[in-house]
């Protein structure tokens, strides 16, 4: 499956529905690398048409402006909207917390306003107006526990779209004692993926897979690429890395549908 660039759909005299936004972890991690395929077999298979920015797309800044550097932050957003104004974007998706809420959230600020749903968002959507069929059964007997990402739980109080999908996939869900408004952080959010553990007693990401290890769960889903490394790495550390799998929802999807 070829995924085209804007500039090709345009070059054709077309234009996509949507924009992919992949983001660096989605581009360059290669476990990320693994969503970025699932999302796109996904809204290959729904029918819909989208394209990616390919080259022209860098890094939307987030991590810059929570690290304190906001001259590196504006620099990346004002390039990035300079492209997609020029491209007349309208809807973006991505499967990435953090480009979705510096997209949606801090965008419009300087000049940046788009139409901006985080894949599962999207996905639940697409299930909702019957364009995507979700196979049921394919996780029969496993228990599933879900992770809220701070940055499209708490900041953004999406909570609901992702238990749906879920749900369509007929799985056993057994939330964590901490979820939703209280759900814990992984521990990557604020730039923290990229430094050191602050002192302390426990790394939090270790202290959230003892919520994972307590509600007896076969698979954790997440939606976030930083929480995906998180966990899988305080799985580690607990040597339970070959008791607990974690995916991101879409990868649940095509696994459901043996795509």
């Amino acid at each position: 499956m070829k995924v085209k660039t804007v500039a090709e759909y345009m070059s054709a005299g077309e234009k996509p529905e949507i924009l992919f936004w992949v983001g660096c972890a989605g581009n360059f991690d290669a476990r990320a690398q693994k969503v970025t395929i699932a999302l796109c077999k996904i809204l290959h298979n729904a029918g819909i048409q989208f394209a990616v920015l390919g080259n022209e797309e860098s890094c939307t800044g987030d991590p810059a402006r929570r690290a304190g550097n906001e001259f590196v932050f504006q620099m990346s957003a004002l390039q990035n909207i300079e492209v997609l104004n020029g491209y007349d974007i309208q809807k973006i998706v991505t499967a990435c917390p953090h480009c979705f809420n510096t997209l949606k959230n801090e965008y419009p600020a300087l000049g940046g306003e788009y139409e901006v749903l985080h894949h599962t968002q999207l996905i639940q959507q697409l299930i909702e107006d019957g364009k995507l069929t979700v196979e049921k059964g394919q996780f029969q007997g496993k228990t599933v526990s879900y992770h809220d990402s701070c940055y499209i739980g708490r900041v953004n109080g999406v909570y609901e779209a992702p238990r749906s999908i879920l749900n369509s996939l007929d799985t056993d869900l057994h939330e964590m004692s901490r979820n939703r408004t209280k759900g814990l952080c992984c521990g990557a959010g604020g730039a923290q993926m990229f430094k050191e553990d602050e002192p302390g007693d426990k790394r939090i990401n270790q202290e959230r897979i003892e919520d994972v290890i307590d509600s007896n769960a076969d698979i954790v889903a997440a939606n976030c690429p930083f929480c995906i490394t998180m966990l899988m790495d305080g799985l580690k550390g607990k040597e339970k890395q070959d008791d607990v799998m974690v995916y991101d929802i879409s990868e649940l999807i095509v696994q459901a549908n043996n795509w």
